[in-house]
């Protein structure tokens, strides 16, 4: 039986959807979590393979992926009929307008719903600590996209992007297995390369941030041959399949995340976007982001990050870069009443269960009548819209 909400009496529950690089998170409004979390593909109908849904060279390409990874998310994981259904549709900061007017359109004259409200999931990762400011980074598969958000108003002008998350920490892994494994392992994995499902496992699994006093001690290892290295952890066996297994080092499983704390060319990492971001900002402003610095994303999940972005940035604090420049004691993060993973999607869980969501969405009706929707910097939010108070 198809499910269509609780009451039957009552209206239909609201769909909240966070279509993400790697992974979607679907389900429904005033739930404390997403009834399903897949991976961002399909099986194409024509030609019978699995493709990614941004892995598209024209709009119409990417029109039909939304077709089809839609069709799966309505009737095979929440079991609706999408007809005359609201839906919130949680979205990156930097989505290019292309998916959004594609995504708008296959929503509203494909499955014809009644109504959709966009809203940026930085923003929206607010509903679930009901903070009105706060340092908001986002590591997710693709990039770490940083923007700070004081008194419900998002800094524009102080965002920060880099291609530093999840992909970065796989390519850095699949590096160090294929130099640091037993010889014979390396052959094997040179002529049968490690699928990416694979690579991901063995990070979620067996990797970790290490401590920056070991991470200190294990470049100078490197650079000079004469300073003894700290005793590596443990290695991992990890079974392929039924018939092999590899030995994962435990220097691979200790450096593979070290790649977003490595300064590139211009200097940056993922430490050095949360001070330049809080350099941009206003000085009555500085240390409340300080201490209110929210992490999301599937990437911030790993064990140990939070601990070594602390140690990160106040070491940088006495560098020259900064000393003259901040006058911060400390940083605070935030634990959320979720996994990192689904935070921005609870917040728009919260928010399509309060009557915010009214004003913010665009009709059908409206949609047909001017095909376009409201660019999210051109609506306000607050983390107590919607609640009544006492």
């Amino acid at each position: 039986m198809l499910y269509e909400g609780r009451n039957l009496i009552s209206e239909k529950p609201v769909v909240v959807i966070d279509i993400g690089r790697a992974y979607t998170k679907c389900g429904f409004a005033g739930e404390s979590a997403p009834r399903c979390i897949i991976p961002s593909e399909f099986i194409c109908k024509s030609t019978g393979a699995t493709k990614k849904v941004f892995d598209y060279e024209t709009r119409d390409q990417l029109y039909q992926n939304f077709v089809e990874f839609g069709h799966i998310l309505f009737f095979k994981y929440l079991l609706v009929t999408p007809k005359d259904r609201k839906v919130v549709i949680v979205e990156s900061l930097l989505n290019p307008s292309l998916e959004r007017d594609t995504l708008a359109q296959v929503l509203f004259s494909y499955y014809e719903l009644s109504s959709v409200c966009m809203v940026p999931s930085h923003m929206v990762s607010l509903y679930t600590l009901a903070v009105p400011t706060a340092l908001v980074l986002d590591i997710g598969y693709k990039e770490a996209v940083l923007i700070p958000v004081v008194e419900n108003t998002p800094v524009l002008h102080a965002y920060q992007a880099l291609a530093l998350a999840g992909e970065a920490v796989e390519l850095n892994l699949r590096k160090l297995l294929e130099s640091q494994c037993k010889e014979e392992e390396q052959f094997y994995l040179k002529a049968k390369p490690l699928p990416n499902s694979t690579v991901e496992d063995i990070k979620v699994r067996g990797c970790f941030v290490t401590k920056l006093d070991r991470a200190q001690m294990i470049q100078a290892s490197v650079k000079e041959p004469s300073v003894s290295a700290p005793t590596p952890p443990p290695d991992l066996p990890y079974p392929l399949g039924g018939d092999r297994s590899i030995t994962i080092p435990g220097t691979s499983r200790e450096l593979a995340y070290e790649v977003l704390f490595e300064l590139d060319n211009d200097l940056m990492s993922i430490a050095t976007m949360i001070l330049d971001a809080i350099l941009k900002c206003p000085l009555d402003t500085r240390v409340s982001l300080a201490e209110n610095i929210l992490l999301i994303g599937g990437t911030s999940m790993a064990l140990g990050l939070k601990a070594r972005l602390q140690q990160e940035l106040l070491d940088l604090l006495v560098t020259p870069q900064y000393i003259k420049k901040l006058a911060l004691k400390k940083f605070c993060f935030h634990n959320p009443p979720a996994k990192e993973n689904y935070v921005a999607w609870l917040g728009g869980a919260i928010m399509g269960a309060t009557n915010s969501i009214v004003k913010r969405s665009v009709t059908r009706e409206d949609y047909l009548r001017v095909p376009k929707i409201p660019d999210w910097a051109d609506l306000s939010f607050n983390c107590n819209d919607g609640v009544k108070r006492g």
